[in-house]
């Protein structure tokens, strides 16, 4: 299925750098195949047969790393799930599938010790892969309906982080390994990428690696690129169709796309397209807590004139200096004043915002003063601990030491 795209001696020259393709999909930092006797030994771990989409890939390469999104509908949430690593044999790193089969038997033991139940000693889910600890792929093991499926398990975050699940989740990715990768894609073009940071990019590091350092030619380079960007998804046509709004994975990336380039045009094409905005967009944010999250204000407004509903506790996650004029609208569309709103705009500089916040809290409210402060010296008390980790090279923030030190500076000089 790959041959169409590469000669055989082309496929033999990326595998001397490192690369496999397997359903359609780039593998890169690919390992030499596994050989029988591992397989065996994994073999006989498992409850059932390996699926032969999971031989199939072993046999290939053992391991090693892939640069796709991976969007699932998980507790209610829509999930963004790391599969970045193809777990292989003796990874010194969260790659290692030795470890994680043991930590699994480990865990199985635990559980039917606890529930006092017979337990064969095999594992019904093997984990094949993930992004360190926090999400895992499996593939089933076991005889039944359900063999061979592979799915993915996310670890729940603590309560602090806003928008992120809260409990453990698991979910089906696609009922054989081959439609699991197929299921890997592009959100964006990554020789066109949205961001500073994008899917793609690790592994434009490793090829560029490769040719400057183990003579990857550079044909050879952008015909690998070329065919990764086949796993780019397209909105754009069903957009200019009118079809866009009746498929909802593409619409959520056709708003992502329009959040995260803040561009208030296509937010109204979209919504005049009939792409839904009242649903959970990333995690459990809706498309009006995603815009304010990454500063996307004038997406924000769009939405909100749009009619695109507003959570009562949007304020509480501005993160960038927002304008009054955005705040009034907020407000009169469902918006609730807080002090923890006020705070954060003035940490962000946002000082008139801040004041339209509070003015609209006090009128519902009698305890302004006490309950900001209390707020604030909250939030100067974590910034003030990050801001010494920074200094001292313990931490590093996404704020950075300037950044850091601004917020430091509006939440002492302000006052209401």
């Amino acid at each position: 299925m790959d041959n169409d795209f590469f000669g055989d001696e082309e496929l033999a020259h990326l595998r001397s750098h490192g690369i496999a393709l397997f359903a359609r999909r780039v593998i890169f930092d690919a390992q030499p195949p596994m050989t029988q006797e591992q397989i065996a030994s994994v073999q006989a771990v498992c409850a059932g047969p390996l699926p032969p989409e999971l031989l199939a890939l072993w046999r290939l390469t053992a391991g090693g790393r892939v640069d796709y999104d991976l969007h699932l509908h998980m507790n209610g949430n829509e999930e963004s799930v790391g599969w970045s690593e193809l777990f292989w044999n003796g990874s010194d790193s969260f790659h290692d599938l030795q470890g994680w089969i043991g930590h699994e038997l480990e865990g199985a033991r635990e559980a039917a010790a606890e529930s006092d139940e017979a337990w064969d000693g095999k594992l019904t889910l093997l984990p094949i892969g993930g992004l360190e600890d926090c999400d895992r792929i499996y593939a089933v093991v076991e005889s039944g309906a359900d063999y061979g499926h592979v799915l993915a398990w996310k670890q729940g975050l603590p309560a602090a982080w806003a928008h992120e699940m809260h409990e453990d989740g698991m979910t089906t990715v696609a009922h054989d390994l081959c439609a699991a990768f197929e299921a890997l894609h592009l959100d964006e073009d990554p020789l066109e990428p949205a961001g500073e940071y994008f899917t793609g990019q690790t592994l434009f590091e490793y090829l560029d690696q490769r040719h400057q350092e183990h003579g990857l030619t550079i044909e050879l380079m952008d015909k690998l690129v070329a065919f990764y960007r086949r796993a780019m998804v397209d909105w754009r046509t069903p957009l200019a169709e009118g079809t866009l709004g009746q498929n909802g994975p593409l619409s959520r990336i056709a708003l992502r796309h329009a959040v995260a380039t803040d561009d208030a045009e296509l937010v109204g094409r979209l919504i005049a397209a009939g792409v839904p905005v009242d649903g959970p967009l990333h995690g459990s944010a809706i498309a009006t807590d995603l815009a304010l999250s990454h500063g996307a204000h004038a997406a924000a407004a769009a939405l909100v004139r749009a009619g695109a509903p507003v959570a009562p506790d949007a304020l509480d996650y501005i993160d960038n200096a927002v304008s009054p004029e955005l705040v009034s609208l907020l407000l009169a569309h469902g918006a609730q004043p807080s002090p923890t709103a006020i705070a954060e705009c003035v940490a962000c500089g946002a000082p008139a915002a801040a004041r339209l916040i509070a003015n609209a809290y006090g009128q519902t409210h009698d305890d302004l003063p006490v309950a900001y402060a209390a707020v604030r010296d909250g939030l100067l008390a974590e910034l003030e601990s990050s801001l010494i980790e920074v200094r001292e090279g313990r931490l590093t923030h996404y704020l950075g030491l300037a950044g850091l030190t601004k917020r430091v500076d509006h939440l002492q000089s302000f006052s209401l």
